[in-house]
């Protein structure tokens, strides 16, 4: 099963869209991505159906027009350099996007119960924090996640890893809903930082299940690449030396409440408390000033 579990990058581009994950693509219920790229002066519609969504920008700039309303997304010139403000659409909703310049955008996508008013987010909404210490810190944006952005089921986040650090870790599960977990299907998209010759840079991530549910994945990563997460545990995200990683992570479930809630692997666990006393990578902050943290990402 764990091979079907890595889309690479191309396996589901069609038109303008580089990649499309939707739920019945990944067997699940509830998460999906997509990956638009506009060219210069490119244009294009999207209905949302049955699904909410961000309009996110990984590099360039974009406007959306829905609703009889166009906003003006700033963008950014990539995703290792700067956060970006957002889009927030519902469910049964049409909406125009164009990018004079170009732009890459993705598309998070949950499916939906509740319609939810449109709403712009800025950059500087983005609550951004550091977490881990040593060669297991990391960077995560968060931006439908532990803040006030209203969706009905979508959770989505970013982390950016120096070259040589692992992230996801210890590794972490939510597959069961209990006082400490919450069912979420998750979608990893990778994209990592070239080399100063161009080259395509590498990583790796795990994901394995549980005696009652197994997984078993080991996989190499490179930029469009995707890892699929039904459940089991998953981490590390290791960035081999020399190439920083990103990736962004969609997230739904059935739960109301929207919470993230995960426990780690009882056998790494004790990693954690390593972390004291340690000090974080001085390569981070990547993006912008940050907190510090604890959580999973």
């Amino acid at each position: 099963m764990s091979h079907d579990l890595v889309l690479r990058a191309g396996d589901t581009a069609h038109g303008p869209y580089r990649l499309d994950v939707t739920p019945e693509r990944a067997g699940w219920r509830f998460a999906g991505l997509k990956v638009l790229e506009l060219p210069p002066g490119g244009s294009e519609e999207v209905s949302t159906g049955a699904d909410e969504l961000l309009v996110l920008p990984l590099s360039g700039s974009c406007t959306v027009t829905v609703e009889g309303r166009t906003y003006e997304l700033a963008g950014r010139p990539d995703v290792f350099t700067a956060v970006t403000d957002y889009l927030y659409v519902p469910l049964g909703t049409t909406l125009t996007v164009t990018s004079a310049a170009g732009a890459t955008l993705a598309l998070p996508t949950a499916r939906a119960g509740q319609s939810l008013p449109v709403s712009h987010q800025g950059a500087d909404r983005v609550r951004t924090e550091l977490r881990g210490a040593g060669s297991a810190s990391r960077q995560v944006n968060n931006y439908a996640l532990e803040n006030d952005v209203r969706t009905d089921h979508l959770l989505v986040c970013e982390v950016l890893t120096p070259g040589g650090n692992w992230s996801s870790y210890p590794p972490h599960k939510h597959d069961e809903h209990t006082e400490d977990e919450r069912e979420l299907e998750e979608i990893y998209y990778f994209q990592v930082r070239p080399g100063p010759d161009g080259g395509p840079g590498l990583a790796l991530h795990r994901t394995y299940g549980t005696a009652d549910r197994p997984l078993d994945l080991t996989t190499e990563v490179r930029s469009g690449d995707v890892v699929l997460t039904p459940h089991g545990y998953h981490g590390p995200s290791a960035a081999a030396p020399g190439y920083d990683l990103y990736y962004l992570n969609v997230m739904a479930g059935p739960a109301e409440d929207r919470s993230w809630l995960m426990t780690d692997d009882p056998a790494h666990a004790w990693v954690r408390g390593t972390w004291e006393g340690q000090e974080v990578d001085p390569r981070l902050p990547m993006t912008a000033p940050v907190e510090q943290g604890e959580g999973r990402g």
